[in-house]
């Protein structure tokens, strides 16, 4: 086997082994989410591998400026020492995994992890880092059959850099060109295939007001799975009578899908014309939904706020995408904020041009890679004559300039997790703990609330992670994250990038998995909705508490018919 090999073992660097497997131990160390095992070991694995070559580098420069190096058999006791000390270390720190993963569970009430966990881990871990190492002395394999030809025709230094470039185009070439264009064929082909199934029990709806209904400028089966999912979902008519003990409107819900229409502004165009046609501009509310990369809606978003404001309200989202938010961003980044600005300005000008006391208030609404988009559909100088009433942004991403702008301007000894942004009079942030109310001034015209959560990967992860220490894990830290959580360069970056995948085993109320309590309490301070109370806030609660509602009449025989409230 190549692996214990002996002279494969003495080509191993002793400092990368060293720093490698420093790496791989601290990234056992606790970050912002638990992760699992499979997890835990990709990290750990990327970690080693990260070292081994920063150390492997060093470790060829100290040799390319011919400083002293040690002699050979003082080399090989100081290779052997490394090996040792590499075990050591790594057996100590996956002795600890265990409990610094339940350490970050305690504070998010999870139950202790499996006691197997750090042979999975090891075995993961080593296994990765065998296989990019193999990948990476392939390349150097390739690199040396390239430059043991060339010097026949130029010079050695010059053939080196030929050498190496080749070699990186060459596996560009292969990685770029290959593998990753059939991994995003493959995963275009499963999201389309996905995007397009009909589930066996998604009926069209009957209700005429009904987007995908036979009389709806917006077919059924154009709208996508996850349209098909929005209009069908959510509070009807009747739910929310039998919440208030009161007659009430069945809320607007209007979507446009990705096959609706061939251009965005074809689509933009029918979702305006489909609000239209439902009396939209007619309620008292109007929340413009930019999805995430899917097209999917937090359900716990919007069926909190029809609850709010008892029915009379509407929403309209356009799809701009069927792959998962990180793919789309990568494939087709403008995609989402030209739908979205699209959009706004369609809506924005008709909106506009309705009498004050005739039209809605006007709201925007994004969760993720859909909140990064809703920031960029419009331009505030287009908008402060005449402003629309606010904006709901959940869990941006780091990426989102209204919020980096906020945060990095924050009020001097606010936390980087909460800032408080000038005196709270257009921009304010909340958590957990329902802080929107805690400005130094009254909300203004146009109030944007951002609905984040301290150990959200995606909105706290920044590339400079890598290099720097981030301001949020200055004291005072966030409710939910851990006191043994450190910043560790190159580590911290790799495990707030797997925290993103981590979503599969974090409870609601953390990380990026919003609680509808918490949409509850941040639509209220938004939006004041008309004679709302703190026991129907309780008795709200108390509904979406545990697993979301069930609305199963909505769109159906008998249920109400959207109009004028």
């Amino acid at each position: 086997m190549w692996i214990v090999d002996r002279r494969t073992w003495k080509s191993f660097s002793s400092a990368g082994l060293l720093l490698g497997t420093l790496f791989a131990a601290f990234s056992l160390t606790p970050s912002l989410l638990p992760r699992s095992a499979l997890m835990q070991g990709i990290v750990a694995g990327l970690s080693l591998s990260a070292g081994y070559a920063i150390g492997a580098s060093l470790g060829w420069l100290w040799r390319y400026l011919e400083l002293p190096v040690l002699p050979a058999r003082a080399a090989r006791i100081a290779r052997i020492a490394a090996g040792g000390v590499c075990v050591v270390v790594g057996l100590v720190f996956l002795s600890q995994s265990a409990g610094w993963q339940d350490s970050i569970r305690a504070l998010m009430a999870m139950p202790p992890v499996e006691e197997t966990r750090p042979f999975t881990i090891a075995l993961v871990a080593l296994s990765l880092f065998a296989g990019l190492l193999l990948l990476a002395r392939l390349f150097r394999l390739t690199y040396r059959l390239i430059t043991d030809r060339l010097p026949r025709f130029v010079p050695p230094r010059v053939s080196r850099l030929v050498g190496l470039v080749a070699a990186a185009v060459l596996f560009w070439s292969v990685i770029d060109g290959v593998l990753f264009r059939y991994f995003l064929h493959a995963i275009d082909q499963s999201f389309q295939q996905l995007d397009a199934l009909v589930e066996p029990e998604a009926e069209a709806p009957r209700n005429a007001a009904v987007t995908g209904s036979a009389e709806s400028l917006v077919p059924w089966e154009t709208l996508g799975r996850q349209g098909r999912l929005f209009v069908s979902s959510g509070p009807s008519a009747a739910d929310l009578e039998a919440f208030f003990g009161a007659p009430a409107p069945q809320p607007i819900r209007v979507y446009v899908g990705l096959n609706s229409a061939d251009s965005v502004e074809e689509r933009v165009r029918l979702a305006l014309a489909e609000l239209q046609r439902v009396r939209a501009f007619e309620r008292s509310v109007l929340v413009l939904i930019t999805p995430t990369g899917t097209g999917w809606i937090d359900p716990g978003a919007m069926d909190t706020v029809e609850y709010l404001h008892r029915g009379d309200i509407a929403s309209a989202a356009v799809q701009y995408s069927y792959l998962a938010s990180a793919i789309s961003l990568v494939v087709e980044p403008e995609n989402g904020a030209e739908t979205a600005q699209a959009l706004f300005n369609a809506v924005y000008g008709h909106w506009s041009s309705l009498p004050h006391d005739r039209r809605p208030r006007l709201y925007l609404y994004g969760l993720s890679l859909g909140a990064l988009n809703s920031d960029r559909s419009f331009d505030l100088y287009d908008v402060i004559g005449d402003p629309f009433d606010g904006a709901l942004w959940s869990g941006p991403p780091y990426r989102s300039e209204t919020w980096r702008a906020a945060t990095r301007k924050r009020v001097p000894g606010s936390p980087a997790w909460l800032p408080r942004f000038r005196d709270g009079s257009v921009i304010r942030f909340t958590d957990q703990h329902a802080r929107l109310d805690d400005g130094d001034g009254p909300w203004g015209p146009l109030r944007i609330a951002f609905l984040q959560y301290a150990t959200d990967p995606v909105t706290f992860f920044d590339p400079s992670l890598a290099w720097r220490r981030p301001a949020w894990l200055a004291s005072p830290r966030g409710p939910d994250v851990t006191p043994a959580l450190r910043w560790i360069p190159v580590v911290t970056m790799l495990q707030v990038v797997a925290d993103m995948r981590a979503g599969d085993i974090t409870p609601t109320g953390h990380g990026h998995n919003f609680a509808p309590d918490d949409y509850i309490e941040a639509w209220i301070a938004l939006t004041e909705p008309p004679g709302w109370t703190p026991e129907a806030t309780r008795r709200l609660k108390v509904l979406f508490a545990g697993p979301p509602p069930r609305h199963p009449s909505r769109g159906r025989p008998g249920a109400a018919v959207q109009g004028t409230p």
